[in-house]
């Protein structure tokens, strides 16, 4: 199978590509926008959920509890997540039909997905509530490993940063879409029927016009072996050092993020002293800085790291601004602090977005199986999922247990928030220096 070269540009068609070469033709912008809208689909079906419709669902069923019970689904669902993720990616690679091998794993994600919602609209109970988000977890998972494994086949190396950044924007409006259905809706089952109908609406483009490349008729995979599947869970940093690296520095900033960004509504009416809907109103107005400030950012620095054929330097940045808005909620534990906080914040994982999507891609290790390593990467994104409320679990429940304040009336530094966004603080902050270990791309 021959590489396609420059060339070949004035002739190529996409008859001509082929799934195992690295992509010279930029796909058009009907494409772009359908892949955009479909990450704004997937994306306010995980963060409708995650940021208002599980919170309020775990209220309603155990309220002297919510915590703990936020935490064993957000815990449980993000390890299903870890799981899958990589398996859709690796049977997407294989996959032998005529439409391509993504496009089916994107239909069937949504669909499943959908109606996995649909479920979580309907459950009364925890154990339902941990099954019903698993689900979720589960099916929308398949969409988006073989969404992500696209990005790759067919958008070329020097355009991936400007792909990145509006991935990242439909990411951010995704949540904020989420956000606002959940938050507009009369009860939380409205709430999933809402985001399961625009998920299936907003995956139609990119369903009917993926431009998915199949695999060649004569192509023979190498035979399935799950312990040797098993086995790249690991990644070797002795043997491929940059895919290691940029995996740990994933994971780190990836932390910082989430415990910054999720615990906000507990942070102003524990930590703050606000009553809960006051605390709901404020969490809305902080949740639209954070978003407007990513789309701000993403778009325009993932252009300007294409232009400079730099990644490096942007992720370190990345992960420099995020810690710093951990401090400003560690330390300056006021309203104020906090907007500031949330654009920071905003601004820092605005640029890691864009630009780290297209570092990741110039470091796998191969194009046959883009799907599956895009899946390993991506449990990076995932177990922060399962490690932030672990571990923010246990922080609060130790300061509660030395009679340490956690929840102020906004008169007092809360001690326990402090050290939960502290933690926030040193992850990020190692995970801008451990880009510095990253050799192959500059």
């Amino acid at each position: 199978m021959c590489r396609v070269t420059s060339a070949d540009l004035p002739v190529a068609s996409a008859a001509a590509r082929s799934p195992f070469t690295e992509p010279t033709i930029n796909p058009p912008a009907r494409w772009v926008a359908a892949i955009v809208l479909l990450n704004l689909g997937i994306t306010s079906g995980w963060f409708g959920p995650i940021q208002v419709l599980l919170l309020e669902q775990a209220k309603a069923i155990s309220p002297d509890h919510k915590e703990a019970l936020v935490s064993a689904v957000l815990t449980v669902g993000a390890l299903v997540s870890a799981i899958c993720n990589p398996i859709w990616g690796v049977l997407s690679d294989r996959t032998r039909l005529r439409i391509g091998r993504r496009v089916p794993w994107a239909i069937a994600g949504v669909v499943l997905g959908a109606a996995s919602l649909l479920v979580m609209s309907q459950v009364e109970s925890i154990w339902a509530m941990i099954l019903g988000w698993s689900g979720v977890q589960a099916t929308l998972n398949m969409g988006f490993a073989a969404v992500t494994a696209s990005v790759p086949d067919q958008v070329p190396v020097p355009k991936r940063g400007v792909i990145g950044g509006l991935i990242a924007v439909a990411g951010t409006v995704g949540v904020l879409l989420g956000v606002q259905i959940a938050a507009w809706t009369g009860s939380i089952a409205q709430g999933y029927v809402v985001i399961a109908i625009v998920l299936i609406v907003l995956s139609l483009p990119y369903l009917f016009g993926s431009r998915d490349l199949a695999l060649p008729d004569d192509y023979e995979p190498t035979p399935f072996d799950l312990k040797g599947f098993l086995a790249t869970f690991w990644v070797s940093p002795k043997e491929q050092p940059d895919f290691a690296w940029a995996w740990i520095t994933r994971f780190l900033v990836n932390v910082g993020n989430f415990i910054a960004f999720t615990y906000f509504l507990y942070y102003l009416s524990d930590g703050l002293g606000f009553s809960d809907k006051e605390a709901s109103t404020r969490f809305g107005l902080l949740t639209t800085i954070y978003g407007i400030t990513i789309v701000a950012t993403a778009v325009v620095v993932g252009g300007w790291s294409d232009r400079v054929g730099k990644r490096k330097v942007f992720v370190i940045w990345s992960g420099i601004v995020v810690s710093i808005s951990a401090a400003i909620l560690a330390f300056a534990q006021t309203w104020p602090a906090a907007i500031v906080a949330a654009a920071v914040l905003g601004t820092g994982y605005g640029i890691y977005q864009a630009v780290d999507f297209a570092l990741i891609t110039q470091v796998l290790p191969g194009a046959d199986e883009r799907g599956k390593d895009l899946g390993v990467i991506n449990i990076a994104a995932a177990l922060p999922q399962v490690v932030a409320p672990a571990v923010v679990g246990l922080i609060i429940t130790g300061a509660k247990a030395a009679d340490l304040p956690v929840v102020t009336k906004g008169d007092a530094w809360s001690v326990g928030y402090g050290l939960v966004y502290i933690l926030a603080f040193v992850v990020s902050l190692l995970g801008a220096l451990f880009v510095t270990k990253i050799k192959g791309v500059e």
